[in-house]
């Protein structure tokens, strides 16, 4: 059965629910049955024999846990004489008999069906009298490893929570990111690495801090195995809503990837994997989402630990923690004598410019750039995601820049690259074709600048042109009869003092000397100003749309005049006709 045909198998499923849930909750149902079924599917050969070493074991006093997972020969076991055929042999005692052979599991194992609140659904379903029907139903689904792949199971898995995620369209996009923007994503985190990637029995390791229901590991894993067969990535993830957990570990677990590198929990309050590096990240953060609620950890971590942990370079405002996941996951990357590392990251615009000279949120842009640590950024058009409408830019951040990108930073303008959909989803109205992404990853991969159409599209910049010194520009006190006052004392004595209504800020680019900046732009508007040079601060910014901003000179006056004679000619003909 091709993997689309058995995916809607699985999904008609619906029809016994129809009526008893809502469209949006029947994945409750949907896909922890689906994992249920793949699972006794897989222990079904080793079944009798682990039930042996279970007994022999345990007679000898010993854990068996080693043991029967060396039965298995995968990352989970069943201790349980139950199985969903033997299930069907006695109606009456359904909810019981499934709740005992659930219990049998392996502690990994029965976390994810406890987040998915599958017993919930086990008493939904007794209650309504489908929980025969619907087990019977997915025990006639054929899953065994030799009829489904693990890599056909792990497509048939993410169509199902593409369902799923589009009949919950007001929350898809919290654990949803689209397709396209992960391939687009992926590719340009492989691209220069490619010599690398394809030799035999390579292995890497990919982390994803707000994983989601895994669709960029997903993504990524299947990426690298199209480019290389032989090629491995040990994917770890760790995502707080306990279904896209739930989701995203059994998918992992379907595909035999080791699941205890999937963890619960917040990444920025408790981060599960800590101390771990990759070689690899990918991460979709919330927008715009506030931190008010993990405030304390992350600014007694900040003060305590300073550039020994995370939160060194400085904090954003209390309205926005995206780029605490910035920096969260720039504390995840090796070393780069050990190899280093290379992430994506998608943002919105505010990450890019918020924030003043001195703010946390230029200090962290200030070490990204000053450390160079950014190889690019690239604008994406808008309406591209399920959940917001906003402009998104992909920051691809790594410690082991080429030769040629040293020093430097790449911007990309794709936001006029795409195509409309079919079928809106929710805020999504907009797609990457295949070509969008090729032509994307082949600007990244060049690095070179390019215009088209008269319009620039990719530009390289250095470092240093995104910043700036903010100074503070005082002029003089004066008395009534126009005379500068002097200080008497301190400091400031026999020196002017200050008037703070006439205190003003100017932003001098860093690559230019601030005396000549004051001399052309200040002196000759206000001869008796001075700076003082203890209030200057370093800020920087990165403000993209002016970077790609391309003047269009206003029409000539005489063409506007004759459009509008034009028109005043049609009405009156047309007023003249009227009257006739």
């Amino acid at each position: 059965m091709a993997n689309t045909n058995l995916s809607s198998f699985i999904w008609s499923v619906a029809d016994l629910l129809r009526g008893d849930y809502k469209q949006s909750d029947y994945g409750k149902v949907i896909l922890p049955f689906t994992v249920l079924r793949r699972l006794d599917c897989v222990l079904e050969p080793t079944k009798a024999a682990v039930l042996a070493e279970k007994e022999k074991r345990e007679k000898a006093g010993v854990n068996p846990e080693p043991f029967l997972l060396k039965k298995t020969g995968t990352f989970f076991y069943n201790t349980s004489p139950l199985d969903l055929k033997t299930l069907m042999g006695d109606q009456d005692h359904i909810a019981e008999n499934l709740r005992k052979y659930m219990e049998g599991f392996s502690p990994a194992v029965r976390d994810i069906f406890e987040r998915f609140e599958f017993h919930t659904q086990i008493d939904r379903l007794d209650k309504a009298r489908l929980l025969y029907l619907v087990t019977e139903k997915f025990t006639n689904v054929d899953l065994h490893p030799k009829v489904v792949s693990n890599a056909e199971m792990g497509q048939v898995f993410e169509e199902l929570i593409r369902r799923f995620a589009e009949l919950s369209n007001e929350t898809a996009g919290e654990h949803f990111t689209p397709r396209e923007v992960i391939r687009l994503m992926v590719n340009l985190l492989f691209v220069e690495d490619g010599d690398v990637l394809s030799k035999p029995g390579v292995v890497r390791t990919i982390y994803d801090p707000t994983a989601g229901t895994g669709g960029m590991l997903s993504v990524a894993d299947e990426h690298l195995k199209e480019h290389n067969p032989q090629a491995s990535l040990v994917m770890h993830g760790q995502e707080l809503n306990p279904e896209s957990y739930a989701i995203c570990k059994a998918d992992m677990l379907i595909k035999e990837q080791d699941i205890g590198n999937i963890v619960f929990g917040n990444t920025l309050s408790a981060d599960g994997l800590f101390g771990k590096r990759f070689d690899y990240m990918l991460s979709n953060p919330p927008f715009g989402v506030e931190w008010k609620k993990i405030e304390k950890e992350i600014r007694k971590e900040a003060e305590d630990k300073g550039f020994d942990g995370r939160f060194g370079p400085g904090l954003p405002r209390v309205s926005d923690g995206s780029l605490l996941f910035l920096l969260h996951l720039i504390s995840k990357m090796r070393a780069a004598k050990d190899g280093g590392s290379r992430f994506g990251i998608v943002l919105n615009g505010s990450p890019l410019f918020t924030g003043g000279a001195g703010s946390g949120e230029s200090e962290i842009r200030r070490y990204v750039l000053e450390n160079d640590l950014v190889e690019a950024i690239i604008g994406l058009p808008t309406d591209m995601f399920y959940n917001t409408g906003i402009s998104t830019y992909v920051w691809i951040v790594s410690n082991r820049k080429p030769a040629a990108r040293k020093g430097k930073l790449q911007l990309i303008d794709a936001s006029a690259f795409w195509q409309k959909m079919r079928k809106s989803l929710g805020s999504k109205r907009k797609e990457l074709s295949p070509a969008h992404i090729e032509d994307i990853t082949r600007l990244f991969g060049n690095f070179v600048e390019e215009t088209r159409d008269g319009v620039p599209i990719s530009r390289i910049f250095r470092n240093e042109d995104f910043g700036y010194r903010t100074i503070t520009v005082e002029r003089p006190q004066r008395d009534e009869h126009g005379n500068v006052l002097l200080g008497a004392k301190g400091k400031g004595k026999g020196k002017p003092v200050p008037d703070a209504n006439l205190r003003d800020t100017e932003n001098v680019p860093l690559n230019e000397d601030v005396k000549t900046y004051f001399k052309r732009e200040v002196l000759p508007h206000a001869p008796d100003a001075w700076i003082d040079h203890e209030k200057t601060k370093v800020g920087y910014e990165i403000p993209f749309n002016r970077h790609f901003y391309v003047f269009k000179p206003p029409r000539p006056l005489s063409e506007i005049d004759a459009e509008l004679k034009g028109v005043t000619d049609r009405i009156l003909t047309m007023i003249g006709e009227l009257s006739k």
